[in-house]
C-alpha cells in the first residue's frame, strides 16, 4: 500500500515531519517573458511558507536571479546574482504567491518580452530547503548562531553577503576543512589556499554558527540550507547531497540515490571547473542532449551533448570530460527527486488527448494542462495515412514508429518536450494529426530507459506498482516492439508492430513476472542486446483512472467496467486468441459516442475507420460491440488498457 493511501485510511501520519510529495517543495518551471505582469502557477506555496525563486534567461547573455521570501522579513523581494559579487538589487518578483509568483513590469533580467526563462522554485520546509537572512558584527570572536529548524543532515550551504561586495560561499558536507569553500560566482576548487574560509561551523539539524573560523565583514546576509535525506526512509526521501569519483570513461560511475533525480547541481570539487544544473524539462536525455545552464556565468544555456544520463535509481556519467569524469577526480552534487512520489487525484492531470493548437506557429504544437513525458501522434479526420511517431521526455528529438521495428530516428527537432503545457515544437503540423499525451505518475505510467547486459537481469523502474502492460523498444537496431502483459506473466508476449497473437519465448521477459520495483529481461536482442539501448513505457491500473485488464467476447454486446464514473476517454484492444488482431486505439477527441466511432491501429499505416458502431460510451468504461473490428468475438480473448 502506498504511503498516501496509508495517510488517507489513518494509518499512518505524515512521513517524519517533512512533506509527502516533492511537487509540494520543489518545481521546475519555463515560462515565456512579457516585461509585464503574469502569474507564475507553479503549485508551490511561497505567501505562507517563504523560499527561493531562482531564473534564468535560457538564450543569451543574463544573470541568474535569486530571489528569496520570508515571510517574517519585509525586504522580500530583492535579489541576489550568482555570477557576481555585488549584493541585492531589484528583482522582477511583484508578488510572492500560494501557488507561485507573479511577475512585474520591469526590464530586467527575468521578464524580458519573447524571451524563454527557466525557473526553480525551493519551498521551505522541513527535511527540504531554508532559506534564513541574519545579521552578523564582522567579528570572529563573536560569531552569530543561525537557527535553520531543518530538522536533519545538511547537505550544502549557499551564503552571500546581501549589503556588500563579496563572493558567494559553498558548504558541502562532502568536503571538509576551514579553507574549504567553494564560490558559487566563481569555477575555483573547493581547496585550501582559495580564500574562501568556512562561513559555517558546528552545523546540526536545527541550527549553525556564523563567522567563528575566519572574520567576514559586518552586514547582512542570507544562508540557503539544503538537506541531505540520507538517513530518511528511502520512500520519504526527496534530496540528497553527495560525491563521487570520475573514472575517465565513456563507462563512468553509477551513483544510486534510490530514485530517478528530476534536478542535479554539481561542480567538480578539487579543480577549478564551472558548476552546471541539469533539469528534466529543460532536457536531460538518456544518450542525448543534455541541457546545462552554470551558475556561475551569464552565459545563454548550452547543449553539452550526453553527459550524464538519469537512471530509474540516480545518474551515470557517460562522458570522460574533466568537467564530469575525470580519472580521481572528486565531484560534490545535489540532487532532487523526480515527480513520482504520490498517485495522481485525477486522470486529466496526467493524460490528454490533443489536435494541433489553433494558435498558428505558437508553441507547443499539442496542449495539455501538465508536462509531457510521452507523446504519440496519429492520425485523425481526412483519410490521411501514416506511422503512429512515439516520443519521450527521456529520449525527446528522436522518434519511433508503433508499426515498424526500424530504430529510432534521431535529430527530430519537433520532438521536444521543454514544456509546462504540452510538447511538440513546430509550425508544421498537420491538422490531421492527433496526439495522446501522458504523465508519468506513480501507480499510473513510467517511462524506463536502460542498456542491454546481454545476459539476464532486472531493470529497476519507479513505477510504484506492478505494470499490467510494458511496451519495450530496442532504439539503436531493428528490432520488434516486444509487449509484456500481465497475462503473459513475462512467459508470452505480443508485438505492437505486428497483429499477431502471443509468442511464447523466454528469452525476452526471462519467464518472470515484472514486480513494483523491477522488471525482468533475458538475453534475447529485442530486450536485452550487449550494449543496446532500450526504452520501456509501464502501465498499470489505478483506481479510478486507469484500467489494465482482459475480457472474452460474447459475439453481441457487453459492458467492461473499469471503475470509472464518466466513462473511458482512451481505448485500446487488442485480440489474443482465435484469430490475428490489430492494436485498436479510440478517443474521446476524435468521437466516443452511440453511434461509429473513428479508430486508428497503432500496428498499421492505415487512415483511420469511420463507419463503424466498435464502441460505445458507459459510465464505468465502455461497451464493446460485435462488428467489422473483431473486438467482440465469441470466446475470444482480448487485453485491453483504458483511461478515464
Amino acid at each position: 500500500m502506498t504511503i498516501e493511501r496509508k495517510v488517507g485510511m489513518g494509518i499512518a501520519g505524515q512521513p517524519s515531519g517533512g512533506p509527502t510529495d516533492v511537487a509540494d517543495v520543489f518545481s521546475t518551471y519555463l515560462y515565456t517573458g512579457n516585461s509585464g505582469v503574469q502569474n507564475i502557477v507553479n503549485g508551490i506555496d511561497l505567501a505562507g511558507e517563504g523560499g527561493l525563486v531562482w531564473t534564468k534567461w535560457r538564450g543569451g547573455s543574463g544573470q541568474h536571479e535569486l530571489v528569496y521570501t520570508i515571510p517574517s522579513v519585509s525586504y522580500n523581494k530583492r535579489c541576489l546574482n550568482s555570477a557576481s559579487n555585488v549584493g541585492e538589487g531589484d528583482s522582477d518578483i511583484n508578488n510572492f504567491n500560494s501557488n507561485g509568483w507573479t511577475t512585474r513590469y520591469y526590464s530586467g533580467q527575468g521578464n524580458q518580452n519573447n524571451r524563454d526563462y527557466a525557473s526553480w522554485t525551493f519551498r521551505n520546509s522541513k527535511k527540504f530547503f531554508k532559506a534564513v537572512t541574519f545579521s552578523y558584527g564582522g567579528s570572529s570572536s563573536s560569531p552569530t548562531v543561525v537557527t535553520h529548524d531543518l530538522g536533519c543532515t545538511v547537505g550544502m550551504t549557499i551564503v552571500k553577503h546581501t549589503t556588500g561586495n563579496n563572493n558567494w560561499y559553498v558548504q558541502h558536507k562532502d568536503v571538509t576543512g576551514n579553507d574549504n569553500n567553494g564560490a558559487l560566482n566563481l569555477t575555483i576548487a573547493f581547496a585550501g589556499g582559495n580564500g574562501q574560509s568556512t562561513s559555517f561551523t558546528s552545523i546540526t539539524d536545527t541550527q549553525a554558527t556564523f563567522g567563528a573560523a575566519a572574520s567576514f565583514p559586518a552586514g547582512t546576509y542570507v544562508a540557503y540550507f539544503f538537506a541531505d535525506n540520507s538517513s530518511e526512509d528511502a520512500e520519504e526521501q526527496m534530496i540528497k547531497c553527495g560525491s563521487y569519483t570520475g573514472n575517465g570513461s565513456t563507462n563512468g560511475p553509477e551513483i544510486n540515490l534510490g530514485w530517478e533525480p528530476q534536478f542535479w547541481l554539481m561542480k567538480r570539487s578539487d579543480s577549478t571547473s564551472p558548476w552546471r544544473i541539469l533539469d528534466s524539462l529543460r532536457g536531460w536525455t538518456v544518450g542525448g542532449s543534455d541541457f546545462n545552464l552554470s551558475p556561475n556565468t551569464t552565459a545563454a544555456e548550452s547543449n553539452e551533448g550526453s553527459r550524464v544520463s538519469p537512471t530509474s535509481t540516480g545518474f551515470k556519467l557517460n562522458a570522460s570530460f574533466g568537467d564530469w569524469n575525470a580519472s580521481g577526480a572528486t565531484y560534490i552534487y545535489m540532487a532532487i527527486r523526480g515527480p513520482m512520489m504520490v498517485e495522481p487525484e485525477a486522470a486529466t492531470d496526467v493524460f490528454a488527448v490533443g489536435t494541433k493548437n489553433s494558435v498558428e506557429n505558437v508553441n507547443p504544437a499539442y496542449r495539455s494542462s501538465f508536462p509531457v513525458d510521452l507523446g504519440i501522434i496519429g492520425y485523425k479526420p481526412g483519410g490521411n495515412s501514416g506511422f503512429s511517431k512515439v516520443g519521450s521526455r527521456l529520449t525527446q528529438k528522436t522518434i519511433l514508429n508503433t508499426s515498424s521495428s526500424a530504430g529510432q530516428l534521431s535529430n527530430e527537432a519537433e520532438f521536444t518536450f521543454d514544456f509546462n503545457n504540452g510538447w511538440y515544437a513546430g509550425s508544421g503540423v498537420d491538422v490531421n494529426q492527433i496526439s495522446w499525451m501522458w504523465k508519468r505518475a506513480k501507480g499510473f505510467m513510467d517511462v524506463v530507459c536502460y542498456t542491454g547486459t546481454g545476459s539476464a537481469t532486472t531493470i529497476p523502474h519507479s513505477l510504484g506498482a506492478v505494470p499490467e502492460m510494458m511496451w519495450v523498444k530496442r532504439r539503436n537496431g531493428s528490432n520488434g516492439w516486444n509487449v509484456y502483459t500481465a497475462e503473459g506473466a513475462g512467459t508470452k508476449y505480443l508485438h505492437l508492430e505486428e497483429n499477431y497473437m502471443y509468442s511464447t519465448n523466454s528469452s525476452r521477459f526471462n519467464n518472470t513476472a515484472a514486480t513494483s520495483t523491477v522488471f525482468s529481461v533475458a538475453d534475447n536482442h529485442a530486450t536485452n542486446r550487449i550494449d543496446g539501448l532500450y526504452v520501456a513505457y509501464l502501465f498499470a491500473t489505478l483506481d479510478g483512472i486507469s484500467k489494465c485488464g482482459t475480457y472474452t467476447g460474447n459475439g453481441s454486446s457487453q459492458t467492461i467496467s473499469c471503475g470509472f464514473s464518466a466513462g473511458a476517454r482512451f481505448i485500446l484492444i487488442k485480440r489474443t486468441s482465435g484469430s490475428e488482431g490489430d492494436w485498436y486505439v479510440w478517443d474521446s477527441a476524435r468521437g466516443i459516442i452511440a453511434g461509429n466511432d473513428p479508430h486508428l491501429s497503432l500496428n498499421t499505416t492505415a487512415a483511420q475507420v469511420t463507419s463503424d458502431d466498435s464502441i460505445d460510451p458507459h459510465n464505468s468504461g465502455f461497451i464493446v460491440n460485435a462488428v467489422a473490428t473483431d473486438i467482440n468475438v465469441n470466446s475470444s480473448n482480448y487485453i485491453f488498457y483504458a483511461i478515464a
